[in-house]
């Protein structure tokens, strides 16, 4: 049996009628920067509360001062109406909060049952932790529909199911308030549905569940209540059933925002990048890559959808030059590339080919380097960084990337700032900046708009549109169907390393495309 609230030592009883949170008069600045200022808000007991906002709004650094990574500077804190000191994440678990991260908080090599009891040991003796654990999990699994092997290694499960463990921590240290930070930028469609389920039984069992995403569809399908920021502060809280998507977008960006894609039917070239029998082979001897046929034209938009770990990864390093193909050909303009090591993204860059990769943290940005510094990286030995002496010109550089600065909105405006610290948003303009405004003949692009709020995947999206009527040709990569759909000016499916299907977006659907992401074609099923 799960303990509830009033059995969990420590923790003093919550008054019956009071809200599960209450933040009064919040407010946190970093230097110059106000994050929050002068927020109030109220979460009421056993409620699905959502949280949107544009990127840099202040959601993040909100919840972090309620789980105890930063101290506000001035407000107060009430869990079940008692004022509440949170000096730190064990000051908020013993409060009864529990947060799953964007990024999340798991040892690889540890196993689900050692990520779970890992800081939460009964004594120095191991073995008696892990048998009440062990224990204990599978009751949390049976009755939140969180089933996962608690001896499976974490490295080796897939995204939705580190999930699950990041969850079942919070429950195994019994929290009552969930906080999710942007939960589904990694997961399928299909995952993104069960965790929803999830949510609906902590809900049902009573439990209070904080959710911060930018995807106004998950809002209106989920949540009970929705509070909006912008700039720091709260503009607005409503009743879910009382608002709509086009009027939280208006709340969060302070303008009307188009929640579809505009552009004109393209204008389709000669083909630019052909791609045959292309195969890669990972480095633990898989197969990711099994004889890929492709052609992509100038002027059009490639989609490309999948379950994660079918092979679109695969597909866009080999192309960006930073992994090595194990056969077949790929030529750009009628010249073949090295697949072997003897071309590598530089030169892919110098023939004309930009990548926006999949994981801004890992290939696309250095994060304690200074905005200024990624702005230009992979392209710093263009002419126009150079200076007279043989130097890297930085006058220039940094002027440079103040005016991407203000093209792409990134905040805060500073080319000095560390890229860590800026939010995940806004990390992702500072790569999609670079990469666009190097002007590539083929832009390769992955997740565009993963944990990007809306007016930036507005902004971002019309960019990419924008270069395809140039007569660019963009190879794009994306869990969102919605995404896909919209952008696309052709299809292909993923499934095992293989190409399942094609389609045109005007005569197919998220459920066709969701048959062949499953290696299901409906047409060969009919016939």
């Amino acid at each position: 049996m799960v303990l509830n609230e009033t059995e969990v030592a420590g923790r003093p009883a919550a008054a019956p009628d009071a809200p599960a949170i209450e933040l009064i008069g919040i407010s946190k600045a970093f230097g110059p920067v106000q994050a929050n200022k002068d927020i109030s808000m109220k979460v009421q007991r056993g409620t699905i509360h959502g949280i949107v906002g544009e990127n840099g709004a202040g959601k993040s650094t909100l919840m972090s001062i309620l789980y105890g990574f930063y101290k506000a500077d001035k407000g107060e804190i009430k869990i079940g109406g008692v004022p509440t000191l949170i000096h730190n994440s064990d000051d908020a678990i013993k409060a009864g909060i529990g947060m799953v991260h964007q990024h999340f908080m798991l040892v690889q090599p540890f196993t689900v049952l050692e990520n779970v009891v890992l800081g939460a040991e009964d004594g120095a003796l191991l073995k008696p932790s892990l048998a009440k654990a062990r224990t204990l999990l599978t009751e949390l699994a049976h009755e939140y529909e969180l089933d996962v092997d608690p001896d499976a290694v974490v490295g080796d499960l897939a995204v939705g199911f580190q999930q699950r463990v990041e969850i079942l921590k919070a429950l195994y240290r019994h929290a009552d308030i969930l906080i999710l930070d942007e939960p589904t930028g990694v997961l399928t469609p299909a995952e993104a549905d069960h965790l929803f389920r999830i949510l609906e039984g902590l809900k049902a069992q009573g439990k209070t569940i904080i959710l911060i995403t930018h995807k106004l569809r998950e809002i209106m399908a989920v949540t009970d209540t929705v509070s909006v920021m912008r700039r720091g502060e709260m503009t607005a809280t409503v009743k879910t059933s009382e608002t709509s998507p086009t009027q939280l977008a208006e709340l969060m960006v302070g303008r009307r925002v188009l929640l579809r894609v505009e552009k004109e039917a393209p204008k389709v070239g000669e083909t630019i990048l052909q791609v045959r029998g292309l195969r890669v082979v990972d480095h633990d001897g898989v197969e990711r890559l099994k004889g890929i046929d492709l052609d992509l034209k100038a002027g059009e938009i490639l989609g490309v959808a999948g379950v994660a770990g079918n092979g679109q990864s695969a597909l866009l390093e080999v192309l960006g030059g930073i992994t090595e193909a194990a056969g077949g050909s790929v030529s750009m303009n009628g010249q073949t590339l090295d697949l072997v090591g003897g071309d590598d993204g530089r030169d892919r860059r110098h023939r004309g080919i930009g990548h926006v990769p999949e994981d801004r943290h890992r290939l696309g940005l250095v994060m304690p380097f200074a905005e200024w510094e990624n702005s230009c990286f992979g392209y710093h030995d263009r002419p126009e960084y150079q200076a007279n002496s043989g130097l890297m010109n930085r006058l220039f550089m940094r002027d440079d990337a103040r005016q991407k600065i203000e093209k792409y909105d990134i905040r805060p405006p500073s080319c000095d700032l560390k890229a860590a610290n800026f939010s995940g948003g806004n990390q992702q303009k500072i790569v999609i900046a670079r990469e666009i405004e190097s002007n590539p003949d083929v832009l390769l692009v992955g997740q565009p708009t993963r944990g990007v709020d809306i007016g930036a995947i507005e902004f971002i999206h019309n960019q990419i549109v924008a270069l395809r009527d140039q007569g660019k040709a963009v190879l794009l990569v994306s869990v969102e169907l919605e995404e896909i759909l919209a952008l696309s000016d052709r299809i292909i499916v993923m499934f095992d390393g293989k190409i399942s299907g094609e389609r045109m977006p005007n005569d197919t659907d998220e459920n066709e495309l969701g048959l062949l992401m499953a290696g299901i074609d409906p047409k060969e099923s009919v016939a």
